[in-house]
């Protein structure tokens, strides 16, 4: 490894070339360097090593006994180190990493997981599971979905599902809630972080807001969720947020009403990077689980 320390792969590299491709000129060709280049590399490397690698004749260079058995050894080291490189190539190409907010991942991208790696059995995901908003031309993330508006300067963004909000609670506080004005007889779980208010949701239903009593405080939605779930009071959810716990009872919502928030689920990709395949696949079998979980709203509806 000492020895290694003292000659440059740049040399190397331009020896090997030139042993393969038979001349200087067909090895600068090949580096896209000069020719004069080429052979300071060839000299520099001979002088580094202490040994003479090709004669010089009027037929160009032809490599002395040990350059022959010496650029043999490179040839096979070069192969090695593009296979090396292929393989992380090949790494990259078969890992999709997306980025979501830790609510949407654990609460309903998840428990869905597996039809993706059924249908996709050749994609690795890695789930970069951060509220922050990732620099998709600065990192290996091949997507994000986002909650917000849909602009993102220099991203692209499709929209995925517009957001409606609506109050949910334990089967247990729904039995006592006959009216809208009967919610002022319970605790409201808040979401400290929420980027919507009760405001919006009251307007829709066409009645006067209500005072709640007074009920725990979060800044996360997923604690509130479980609050919910636990019988603490009501909460102001949304509709990816609630599917699964609506759907097998452990939530209810009561009113029937939703009101828009203004915001939504988007899928965002880099404006300046084309779409992968493994992206376009990945996009297509998250629109087919949205359109399911919403099925699920409808039948929830009918069935109220």
């Amino acid at each position: 490894m000492a020895m290694l320390n003292r000659v440059h792969l740049n040399g190397l590299r331009a020896v090997e070339t030139v042993a393969r491709l038979g001349s200087l000129a067909a090895a600068a060709a090949d580096l896209s360097v000069s020719v004069s280049a080429v052979s300071q590399q060839v000299k520099r490397t001979e002088k580094q090593l202490g040994q003479a690698l090709f004669e010089r004749t009027p037929g160009g260079l032809v490599p002395t006994e040990f350059g022959a058995a010496f650029t043999a050894r490179l040839s096979a080291g070069f192969r090695e180190l593009a296979q090396a490189v292929a393989l992380a190539d090949e790494a990259n190409e078969c890992t999709l990493v997306v980025s979501v907010a830790p609510a949407f991942a654990s609460k309903w991208l998840l428990p869905r997981l597996s039809r993706h790696f059924a249908r996709h059995p050749n994609v690795l995901l890695r789930i970069d599971a951060s509220a922050r908003v990732a620099d998709l031309d600065r990192s290996d993330i091949d997507i994000a979905i986002r909650l917000g508006d849909g602009k993102w300067p220099g991203d692209r963004a499709e929209l995925l599902l517009a957001q409606e909000v609506f109050p949910v609670c334990a089967p247990s506080i729904a039995a006592r809630l006959k009216s809208i004005g009967d919610l002022a007889q319970t605790c409201a779980i808040t979401d400290e972080r929420a980027m919507f208010s009760w405001d919006g949701w009251f307007e829709a239903a066409g009645v006067e807001p209500v005072t709640f009593q007074k009920g725990a405080r979060f800044t996360d939605p997923m604690l509130c969720l479980e609050s919910a779930i636990a019988g603490h009071g009501v909460m102001l959810a949304w509709q990816l947020l609630t599917a699964d716990a609506l759907a097998d009872g452990r939530l209810v919502a009561p009113f029937g009403v939703r009101a828009e928030s203004g915001l939504g689920y988007w899928l965002v990709t880099s404006a300046t990077k084309s779409e992968s395949r493994k992206v376009r696949d990945f996009k297509a079998w998250i629109r087919e689980e949205i359109e399911a979980t919403m099925a699920q709203f409808r039948a929830l509806d009918s069935a109220a």
